[in-house]
């Protein structure tokens, strides 16, 4: 698994003063200079790690302090003009992946990442065959599969202080090391099936604290913001991509290999993974500065704690949920697409060729958006892309054939690219200290609904046709999103409360 920070690119923008780990050179480039708003005396790296002017008091006990306004836009590279969405949009040329990676210890972060990448999706498969080859049980082959999800809830709920508590490349490091020792114990001649299990659990279970870390450490190397947004883009990338390559690799390896062998260089990977992040990337102290015997409770309270006051947040909710639905409809009807190619009279082949069809849209969006769309353009499609995502499903009422069923699963991919713009407002509203806790849970509560929604599907296909099941998860996807996206709407910075009238005072036009 993958990720964190390095030198400036010679030659690429003049450093600022130092204002803490978040305020790094990279976080300007091509995006011209920023000046800070003058509200007051600046407070010092130890005060404000974002470098933010704190003019704003307390919000509540509860919540601890708060560095501006809560639901405002915090200052750095979010001074600049909103869109309307709460996004907050760069002045200067809009940043292309290249400059992410020019950024030394990205790419340490990318190559770790994609190591780790196919390393999960090859265990997934060496392991499932390696299962059903001892029990002849699919059930239990099944579960290798399922396991990979639902123990995120657990790891990103009572583990996810992790990502703040300590520092972020020693967090990464062992999360990796845990891995392969996972990897390593399924090698062992003997394992019962049951250990087999616990161990494709643990792998689980610590993946959310991984990939949380790691999202809030690019925001250490890249800035909080188009570079961060790009940055998280290209991780996306990888994601679909080892499902496409893992899977074929896979599925060679384990016909040409024993499986255990198979088991064995996935460990390598996580392993290889390590190694990358601990010589290619930067140390950095703690996000949230104290650790275990600093009095503040245990871990798991910690944990809880945090969870707490993100969900207290109704900003924050909102656009947790607005993370959530879509990904939770959208694999409604690819949890179906064996069935629904047996259906067809597809084959296995036809079945192939319906699995890869998301993966394939949501690379080439994803690629196009970041390449070619600026930061503007791309928060614009956040909202309609994210009901565009539920849109497809309803195509399936009227039992597509193959191939336009394939057409129908690449549209639905190519939705992925609204999360250009929820990654930017997410990084806004989450307090500095919270921010590797808050992608954590974005991670599990992601991965909980997915596994979730499969499971949902897979009942209410015994009980229902196939199409039925597909179609109604578009129709009642397209209403929670929405749902959802007016609340994103109404919580968006600069926006009044909803509970009580605006303010007197003459109209200046603003946010949509």
């Amino acid at each position: 698994m993958s990720a964190t920070t390095g030198p400036v690119p010679p030659g690429r923008t003049p450093a600022r003063p130092e204002q803490g780990p978040r305020d790094s050179p990279e976080e300007g480039l091509e995006n011209g200079p920023e000046e800070r708003p003058k509200n007051g005396p600046e407070e010092s790296p130890e005060q404000s790690p974002k470098g933010a002017p704190k003019d704003v008091p307390e919000q509540s006990p509860q919540n601890g302090p708060q560095h501006g306004p809560k639901n405002g836009p915090k200052n750095g590279p979010r001074d600049s003009p909103e869109d309307g969405s709460g996004l907050v949009v760069p002045p200067g040329r809009p940043a292309r992946y290249r400059a992410v990676f020019a950024v030394p210890e990205f790419r340490a972060v990318f190559a770790a990442h994609l190591l780790s990448s196919l390393g999960v999706v090859v265990c997934e498969i060496a392991l499932s065959v390696l299962v059903f080859r001892r029990t002849d049980s699919p059930l239990l082959s099944a579960l290798t599969f399922a396991l990979g999800l639902l123990p995120y809830v657990l790891g990103g709920t009572l583990l996810s202080a992790v990502a703040d508590r300590y520092p972020a490349r020693r967090v990464l490091v062992v999360c990796d090391l845990l891995c392969a020792l996972a990897a390593a114990g399924m090698v062992l001649p003997g394992a019962p099936v049951a250990v087999l299990l616990v161990l494709r659990c643990l792998i689980a279970a610590v993946a959310p604290v991984f990939a949380g870390t790691r999202a809030a450490t690019l925001g250490d190397i890249l800035g909080e913001g188009e570079l961060f947004v790009l940055g998280r883009s290209v991780i996306r990338i990888v994601n679909q991509s080892a499902q496409l390559v893992g899977f074929g690799v896979g599925g060679l390896l384990v016909a040409v290999v024993t499986p255990r062998a198979v088991l064995a260089l996935t460990g390598l990977t996580f392993l290889g993974s390590a190694l990358l992040l601990r010589l290619g990337t930067r140390a950095r102290p703690a996000r949230d500065g104290g650790g275990p015997a600093d009095g503040r409770g245990a871990l798991l309270g910690a944990s809880l704690g945090g969870v707490r006051r993100l969900l207290a947040d109704r900003r924050v909710r909102a656009l947790l949920l607005l993370t959530w639905l879509p990904p939770a409809f959208v694999v409604i009807p690819e949890a179906l697409l064996v069935p629904y190619a047996d259906q067809l009279g597809a084959g296995p082949g036809g079945a192939g060729l319906l699995m890869c069809s998301m993966p394939i849209g949501a690379v080439v969006a994803e690629s196009l958006v970041g390449s070619l769309l600026g930061p503007r353009a791309r928060s614009r499609l956040t909202f309609p892309m994210g009901v565009f995502a539920v849109l497809p499903s309803l195509g399936f009422a009227a039992q597509p054939s193959l191939g336009w069923a394939v057409l129908l699963l690449v549209l639905t991919g190519t939705s992925i690219s609204y999360n250009f713009g929820v990654d930017r407002w997410f990084v806004a509203a989450v307090p500095e200290e919270l921010l590797g806790q808050g992608m954590t849970v974005v991670q599990a509560g992601r991965m909980t609904a997915m596994g979730l929604a499969m499971g949902a599907a897979g009942l209410a296909a015994e009980y229902a046709p196939l199409r039925a099941v597909m179609t109604a998860a578009g129709a009642l996807g397209v209403l929670c999103v929405l749902a959802v996206i007016r609340e994103v709407r109404r919580t968006a910075p600069g926006r009044p409360p909803t509970d009580r009238p605006a303010p007197p005072g003459p109209t200046t036009g603003g946010p949509p």
